[in-house]
């Protein structure tokens, strides 16, 4: 049986590479496997080649038609789904970040001059208090005011339109 089995293997394996597009140990097994219970049945007539291959290609259609090839792709067909579907909602995050930050901006540049500055220095240059106070000669101590009242203006205004989760 091990030099059948070595003899053929090349064969058996190309034809189930071919049909099913990757190597299945457990239908390659149930080839010979046939082909022993079979071997009775054939005669001289073709090639012992051409038999085995025959019993491989009828033996990968029945694999196609078994109820464990359907849940194997129903499986597949559902994770390839569950993998676009988070795919898509990144990119409608991605978009919702996107369109938030516009919101966002558009409502920094709304502000009045005096609040607009400390925030653009403090939030998007990340700059501390005492280094604003220098670059625009007022105290600290208005640079934390200026930067409180333009933080509830900003969140009077973009509440209504982002909600709580600022």
């Amino acid at each position: 049986m091990t030099d059948f089995i070595e003899q053929n293997k090349k064969y058996v394996r190309a034809v189930i590479q071919k049909m099913t597009g990757s190597q299945n140990e457990d239908l390659e097994q149930e080839v010979y496997i046939k082909t022993w219970q079979n071997m009775e049945k054939y005669h001289d007539q073709g090639k012992f080649k051409q038999w085995i291959c025959m019993i491989t290609a009828n033996i990968c259609r029945d694999y196609f038609r078994s109820k464990s090839f359907k849940t194997a792709q129903a499986e597949i067909s559902s994770d390839y789904a569950l993998q676009n579907a988070a795919v898509k909602c990144k990119n409608e995050e991605r978009i919702d970040l996107k369109r938030r930050r516009q919101i966002v901006l558009k409502a920094v540049d709304n502000l009045p001059k005096i609040y607009r500055e400390i925030i653009v220095l403090a939030d998007f240059e990340e700059m501390s208090v005492s280094e604003i106070s220098s670059k625009l000669k007022i105290p600290e101590g208005t640079v934390k005011s200026r930067r409180h009242k333009a933080k509830e203006l900003l969140k009077t205004t973009l509440t209504p339109i982002l909600g709580e989760n600022l």
